[in-house]
């Protein structure tokens, strides 16, 4: 853990959540979170693919067990009721 903040610098990553006990209010979770914000999905895919990143990986993967998943965010103007009409376009045309 001490060598990650380094990795993540070059790539403006930063820590959103790292760990604290989750509370779950429906379904159940296995574990603890961590979640790292980039400015877009290529630069957390350029952070993963990094030889800093690559360097320490299985310090992690070692010692942990999870996954790593890479999602585009959504912005601060997304409105779910666009997503909504679009999927249900989307499935109506069978796209889905």
């Amino acid at each position: 853990m001490e060598r990650i903040q380094d990795t993540l610098d070059p790539f403006q990553g930063r820590f959103l959540v790292h760990g604290p006990p989750a509370e779950v209010v429906e379904g159940t979770w296995p574990g603890i979170m961590v979640l790292i914000e980039f400015p877009d999905l290529a630069a957390a895919r350029a952070w993963y693919a990094s030889a800093a990143y690559q360097e320490i990986l299985q310090l992690r993967s070692d010692h942990i067990d999870g996954d790593v998943v890479l999602v585009e965010g959504v912005g601060p103007d997304y409105d779910p009721r666009e997503r909504s009409a679009i999927l249900r376009v989307q499935m109506t045309e069978g796209q889905v």
